[in-house]
């Protein structure tokens, strides 16, 4: 009811903008950060390394399912928490999460407010909210933030691949914020998607609600519900009859991503390389760091990054070209470690 019903998540924002203030003065121009990219380029490490600064503010699992109402139902279940040991998530790669694990949930927010405006049958296409919604987001980020603990974080940190479709809108909504995008080598990214998609498109075969909670997430990168995202008609085109199961559909996917990102980023957007980092984690989260207004001293999280299996044996194709001419420009935005 609440993920599934648009009318009970409207009501429960409605009901938790009259029962608390939001931050919204420091909030439009604090340096929030918004980790965005294509899945499995080491988005969620990201975030989950920010996080673990205690400068920012995320939300977590404990806000299901009313993530558009934080704080009301955080004091409505606070008499029943619980603590959990903390598991591997449903993709299988060693990530581990609990209860207060921060999690891509913002976009309930943006499916319930502007769904028709960007969610197709087929597809997820670019989305410009108009003013009015921007500043609902306002809101809503602000009141993430209105903890009422002392000293509590002004700071939001979302990871959210949808954001692409938005991206000039949220740096229009949070000029301050900075947009960090990770990116990964073409072919070992779209392998690792092609291997998530199978793995979901099972397990939403076995289990109707998986599939059903992705849905109501907007988590459609891959699985029995996947819709890729689609920035103009020939990418459709070209998708169309494109073979899922084979590593050319998915390096589609992955240029017709990373091409609209580098077209309509900001300029001051941080551009990660995922195996930039996992060679060299101290000089590139050190960049990171000041990039976000973090202090960038020596007790930096380097000790959980490692590096992802490799491909090798994939034959070389007209897509994978394209999408290396890509990362070639990806690469040089990023820069050297250490600059």
């Amino acid at each position: 009811m609440a993920l599934g019903l648009p009318a009970v998540a409207e009501a429960s924002f409605d009901l938790e903008m009259g029962n608390v203030r939001p931050v919204r003065a420091e909030c439009v121009d604090a340096r929030h950060v918004f980790v965005t990219g294509l899945a499995r380029a080491g988005t969620t490490l990201v975030m989950r390394t920010l996080h673990e600064t205690g400068a920012f503010r995320s939300l977590t699992y404990r806000d299901m399912p009313f993530v558009l109402m934080p704080n009301t139902w955080r004091r409505m279940s606070s008499r029943f928490n619980k603590s959990e040991k903390a598991a591997e998530r449903a993709h299988g790669d060693g990530v581990l999460v609990d209860f207060d694990s921060p999690e891509a949930l913002e976009e309930v927010f943006w499916r319930v407010f502007a769904g028709d405006a960007y969610i197709r049958g087929d597809r997820l296409v670019p989305h410009e909210p108009d003013a009015e919604l921007l500043d609902r987001f306002r809101d809503y980020v602000g009141l993430i933030l209105a903890q009422e603990q002392e000293g509590a974080p002004r700071r939001y940190l979302s990871k959210n691949n949808n954001s692409v479709l938005r991206i000039r809108a949220l740096n229009q909504a949070f000029p301050n914020a900075l947009i960090v995008v990770p990116f990964r080598e073409p072919l070992q990214q779209a392998r690792s998607l092609m291997q998530q998609h199978e793995r979901f498109r099972a397990m939403h075969a076995a289990d109707g609600f998986s599939r059903k909670y992705m849905t109501w997430l907007v988590h459609h990168e891959f699985g029995s519900d996947h819709r890729p995202f689609v920035f103009h008609e020939a990418e459709k085109n070209g998708l169309a009859h494109a073979n899922i199961d084979t590593l050319d559909y998915w390096l589609q996917v992955w240029s017709n991503t990373y091409r609209h990102v580098l077209a309509n980023a900001p300029e001051d957007t941080f551009f990660l390389s995922y195996d930039q980092m996992t060679r060299a984690p101290q000089s590139v989260l050190a960049r990171l760091w000041r990039a976000a207004g973090l202090d960038d001293g020596s007790a930096l999280p380097v000790a959980g990054i490692r590096a992802a299996p490799t491909v090798t044996d994939a034959p070389r194709s007209e897509a994978l070209a394209e999408a290396l001419g890509i990362h070639a420009q990806l690469a040089a935005r990023a820069g050297s470690p250490g600059t």
